[in-house]
């Protein structure tokens, strides 16, 4: 990446659906607040489950974005994902229009898909039968749909993918779609992630896995990342989308910009289907190319939203990972998981924790992380506890892990011409 001119990328809008707020203003006020989006589910009946708890979005109303035929035609992440990015596209005053659709793309990462509906699907073959299936179950379940009914909805004809992998699917996709701009292929990219995986046969697969918080009694703590007593991660749903912009391109039709994106580090673990590396190795390798594609040095950054999914392999690791990345400076860092009032969103989390990580730059705040009673003796940073801290935050990363050994860091910077 040093052999040819980079362009500079810029956010200029973002979108949020969230457990905690469905707007991304509601969304960061309920990560400064420290609300809590966690209680038992309500999608279905989930008494014989194990795991009873997730973090859902609440009060969504799919038509207030597109009309009701489209949305019974989209699973409920593909929704999520597309009414996002509305949201986004809204917010950065971007017109897509015959001039430029073909210089604006489309990536935006789930790490299951349309799950709710293949579920629905199966139980309607066995049932009555092969022949009573949707006609639309396969577009409606397939991972890349958010991607292209995006760009059906904003006219966007530029570069079209979806990262599918897992709990690091949102960076993924904002990370690519970063270099997609960066290289010279597109002026503007729509990304993040979305997920709506609180159903019946997910949860029970996680809980089998036993990944799963079973705090059952107490939903409201349930999620407590680096804690001593976390037993597991919350499951949630959602979506975050950013308007990734060129430089000038943004300075020429005088958008705002919220920030600038300068790394992108992307490496795997190659070790084990769901446990991550001991030590956090392949994560601190992660860490440390984001840190080099975006000349920083580990003296530069003023914040990182952690992975911190609240299990017990995670949390360990991602600290030693830190640890291991930015050296003696790590104990001087500020450190929070908003997973701990949104639940994990899968390949969403990457999506909606971007959102706050480029908000923490341009407000100069920086969200807490709620839960911690008891730390681990193992995780002894600077985790934000409980409540929100008014900090200058220059620069800031996002974290993102996934099953598979996928890991994702994504630095951001305030943005100076």
């Amino acid at each position: 990446m040093t052999d040819y001119k980079r362009n500079r990328v810029v956010v200029t809008g973002v979108g949020a659906i969230t457990p905690i707020g469905n707007t991304s203003a509601e969304y960061w006020e309920g990560l400064l607040s420290g609300r809590n989006g966690i209680d038992y589910i309500t999608a279905f009946d989930a008494s014989k489950h194990s795991c009873r708890i997730a973090g859902e979005v609440k009060n969504f109303d799919p038509e207030s974005y597109l009309e009701r035929k489209e949305a019974k035609r989209m699973d409920r992440f593909a929704q999520l994902g597309v009414s996002a990015a509305i949201q986004a596209v809204a917010d950065a005053g971007l017109v897509i229009n015959d001039l430029n659709a073909e210089q604006v793309g489309v990536i935006i990462g789930s790490g299951i898909g349309g799950i709710k509906v293949l579920e629905d699907q199966q139980t309607t073959y066995l049932n009555r039968g092969p022949d009573r299936c949707s006609p639309f179950m396969i577009p409606m379940m397939i991972a890349n749909m958010a991607a292209g009914l995006t760009a059906i909805h904003t006219g966007a004809k530029g570069p079209n993918s979806c990262s599918v992998t897992a709990c690091a699917a949102g960076s993924n996709s904002i990370g690519d779609a970063f270099r997609q701009i960066q290289g010279g292929y597109a002026q503007a990219m729509i990304c993040g992630g979305c997920e709506a995986a609180v159903t019946p046969l997910s949860v029970a697969g996680f809980a089998a896995a036993r990944a799963l918080s079973t705090r059952n009694d107490d939903p409201a703590h349930a999620c407590r990342p680096f804690d001593r007593d976390r037993d597991g991660f919350v499951m949630g749903e959602g979506a975050g989308i950013l308007i990734l912009e060129e430089l000038e391109h943004a300075i020429s039709r005088g958008a705002k910009i919220y920030g600038e994106i300068v790394g992108y580090g992307m490496t795997c673990d190659a070790y084990h289907m769901t446990s991550p590396v001991p030590g956090g190795l392949g994560a601190a390798r992660a860490i440390e190319l984001a840190l080099k594609d975006g000349a920083l040095t580990p003296e530069m950054v003023s914040y990182i939203n952690a992975h911190g999914t609240s299990t017990q392999a995670n949390d360990v690791n991602e600290t030693a990972a830190i640890k291991k990345a930015l050296g003696e400076y790590a104990y001087k860092v500020a450190i929070s998981s908003t997973k701990s009032m949104t639940g994990h969103l899968l390949g969403g989390s990457g999506g909606i924790e971007a959102v706050a990580t480029i908000l923490a730059i341009a407000h100069n705040k920086i969200p807490p992380t709620i839960n911690i009673e008891n730390l681990d003796p193992e995780c002894d940073l600077d985790y934000v506890p409980h409540t929100s801290r008014d900090q200058v935050v220059e620069v800031a990363l996002s974290n993102s892990f996934g099953f598979g050994g996928h890991n994702v860091t994504l630095a951001f910077k305030k943005f100076t011409l």
